[in-house]
């Protein structure tokens, strides 16, 4: 299934450089809805939130297919500002250990940028992202760094599979 029957919504907390912004690039080319409220998020949606207790995992396509995909447009640098968002209404999801792609934290683990988490979270799922990569120079390097692992983790049944995926993962690269 093609990511464009996916309802895909960014809040964009407008804590970045435009000029670098990968949601708002996404938004130049129609492939997300950007709000600046959280009260404009849809409602039941699956949130990808960082600080959520609960790893994003295939069973959330079914509510990703019904109330749409939400990620959060933060810089980094204010995370501890993120904190009010911690009980977001919807599944709040977080994603599992991913290696950064994009030039700004290129190699770095979990500090993917806003288009990253969407793909992951879209081929997680079972769907198409391809073309949200599409749009950026180093896109298809996130599939390569992440290509093992997004693939065992689109095996994944749930949320404690995906959890002890990722253990065994660390684990092994220590």
């Amino acid at each position: 299934m093609d990511h464009k029957a996916v309802k895909i919504v960014v809040y964009h907390a407008k804590q970045c450089d435009p000029r670098k912004c990968s949601s708002l690039k996404l938004k130049r080319h129609n492939l997300v809805w950007i709000v600046h409220r959280l009260r404009e998020l849809p409602r039941g949606a699956v949130i990808l939130n960082p600080f959520s207790k609960r790893a994003f995992s295939p069973a959330d396509r079914e509510r990703i297919e019904q109330k749409g995909l939400v990620a959060l447009d933060l810089s980094w640098k204010h995370a501890y500002d993120m904190a009010k968002l911690v009980n977001l209404r919807g599944a709040s999801r977080c994603l599992p250990y991913l290696i950064a792609a994009n030039p700004v934290n290129y190699g770095k683990p979990t500090k993917l940028c806003t288009a990253e988490a969407l793909v992951a979270a879209l081929f997680i799922a079972g769907f198409e992202a391809d073309r949200l990569l599409s749009v950026f120079k180093w896109g298809s390097a996130f599939l390569t760094l992440n290509k093992a692992l997004l693939e065992t983790y689109r095996q994944a049944h749930d949320s404690k599979e995906i959890v002890e995926l990722q253990k065994q993962f660390i684990d092994y690269c220590k």
